[in-house]
């Protein structure tokens, strides 16, 4: 192919086929918990495209490290996600959940 060829599929095809995302998955799970703080982990599940059980796992870490709260209302959990702590990575810790959740919902 010369230099000035063009690809022969458009750029956009390139990125549905894709499978990586500038977020993980415990941004996901937190985003989805956020916006519906009763949602059973089996639907967070399918909105992210995890199993469960990795669903389970990530709300445990979460919940492990202070940035979401878990209460039982009746058989169910109500999931708090804590917007005041900082993000983990050096580079984004000046910035809190609450600043993610804002950029990303708007």
């Amino acid at each position: 192919m010369s230099k000035t060829a063009k690809p022969s599929h458009p750029p956009s095809a390139t990125r549905e086929t894709s499978r990586w995302t500038f977020l993980t998955n415990h941004a996901h799970v937190l985003l989805v918990l956020h916006s519906n703080p009763d949602m059973v982990l089996r639907e967070v599940a399918l909105q992210v495209g995890i199993t469960e059980r990795g669903v389970q796992r990530i709300v445990q870490d979460l919940e492990d490290e202070g940035f979401i709260r878990r209460e039982k209302v009746g058989r169910k959990n109500h999931y708090q996600v804590l917007t005041q702590e900082s993000l983990r990575h050096p580079l984004e810790s000046h910035c809190t959940i609450g600043d993610l959740l804002k950029l990303i919902t708007g």
